[in-house]
């Protein structure tokens, strides 16, 4: 068989995104036992995450500048061993602030990664194709969250809560070093048929660019959602279904990894097989993905306690059904002078107006009520993420090779 850059690339790729979601996923399966150490607050623990996207989104303008400039493979490399090294750190963690500093340190390294990943994926496969190619990128991240919350909450009952932290970074470092050694550095721009304009094509332009923006506010919007529920179901489970802390984060992990593989391939397939007859699909895919999500998770907030896990269940299912055409709609829509910049400008408003402030926000408004109603504010969030989708469809970019380069369709 023919070695292929290409596959392997996307392999390794696809590996640091595992990680990388494992990581950041410890947190949320042992948020009592940190508790207990540290005497924190509810809104000190969100925090935690917090400072890990404060630091993650202001460090995604620089890299993404960085990234239209110079070769991204020794960028991704760095940053997988920044947050590897600073994870094998948490060794020597044994105050709250430094934890603190440890998780903000974690999101400088993951900044990097998260901005080049994909970029570079969108270099080796042209736009019909990503949707398919980063549908299976992101899978890491059901199976990294659900691996996640399974060690913090598992591992860190038996061996204490740092342990789960330490495992996790050797293999980030292994990967990395593989990285180096056989993944692939495409051509900027190789795989890209859709015609460049300027507001495809420069900084400025992003700024006018109807299908980035409707997409990075509607990705912003469900971030914040998305990003508050994550960090705070499991301990959800245990106040309000009276789960132990281990049985919570195991169903959390067990619902995440079956629904995350399941929804981000079946919400791939589906737009894959849409986008043949309507080049918005991708939005309206995700449209429906946020649509179908909500009544699941008004029941699960404030439904009966039976019905908590089986909403749980059908919730995740349609919310990751967006993960691949979401994220997809936002790299078609733009040109490869700018990805980079225009994906850490995803990253920046993704993470500013969505999940950096949203598991702080829910633990000060469970300090104030209760966990149930903090969480329950999210829903609103997924209402305006949905709208904002609706309207962003149309501005989807045509993806018919002879229309988008400006040549007569036959």
């Amino acid at each position: 068989m023919a070695w292929n850059p290409a596959v392997a690339t996307l392999v390794l790729l696809i590996g640091l995104n595992l990680l990388n979601y494992i990581d950041r996923y410890i947190l949320p399966g042992e948020v009592s036992l940190i508790q207990r150490e540290f005497h924190a607050t509810d809104q000190q623990m969100g925090a935690l995450t917090t400072a890990l996207f404060f630091f993650y989104m202001f460090a995604a303008p620089a890299t993404g500048w960085l990234g239209d400039r110079f070769r991204r493979k020794p960028l991704i490399i760095a940053g997988a061993v920044l947050w590897s090294v600073a994870t094998l750190g948490t060794a020597w963690v044994h105050s709250y602030w430094t934890l603190y500093f440890r998780h903000a340190l974690v999101g400088v390294g993951e900044a990097t990664f998260g901005i080049f990943a994909p970029a570079v994926l969108a270099d080796f496969y042209p736009e019909r194709d990503r949707n398919r190619i980063l549908s299976i990128f992101y899978l890491a991240i059901p199976v990294g969250a659900a691996l996640g919350y399974l060690a913090g909450g598992e591992m860190g009952t038996i061996w204490g809560w740092r342990m789960p932290f330490l495992i996790c970074a050797i293999p980030g470092l292994v990967i990395a070093a593989l990285y180096g050694w056989i993944g692939a550095e495409p051509v900027r721009g190789a795989s890209d048929h859709v015609k460049t304009t300027a507001n495809r094509a420069t900084f400025l332009g992003l700024f006018t660019n109807g299908a980035f923006l409707t997409g990075t506010f509607g990705l912003a919007t469900l971030t914040f959602a998305m990003g508050g529920i994550s960090s705070w179901v499991p301990e959800f489970l245990r106040r309000s279904a009276g789960m132990s802390m281990g049985k919570a984060s195991l169903v959390v992990s067990a619902i995440t990894v079956v629904d995350g593989i399941a929804g981000t391939i079946v919400g791939g397939w589906v737009a894959q097989r849409w986008l043949k007859t309507n080049h918005r699909a991708l939005y309206l895919l995700s449209f429906w993905s946020v649509a179908l999500t909500l009544p699941f998770g008004i029941l699960l907030f404030f439904g009966p306690k039976a019905w908590a896990v089986p909403s749980l269940f059908l919730a995740e299912f349609f919310l990751f059904m967006n993960t691949g055409p979401l994220n997809t709609a936002i790299v078609n829509s733009v040109s490869a002078p700018v990805r980079a910049a225009a994906i850490s400008l995803n990253l920046f408003c993704i993470h500013f107006f969505g999940d950096t402030w949203s598991p702080q926000i829910i633990g000060a408004i469970s300090d104030r009520t209760n966990l149930r109603i903090g969480l329950g504010a999210t829903l609103i969030f997924l209402v305006i993420s949905g709208t904002i989708l609706w309207f962003g469809s149309r501005f989807a970019p045509p993806l018919d090779d002879s229309v988008a380069a400006g040549r007569p369709s036959h």
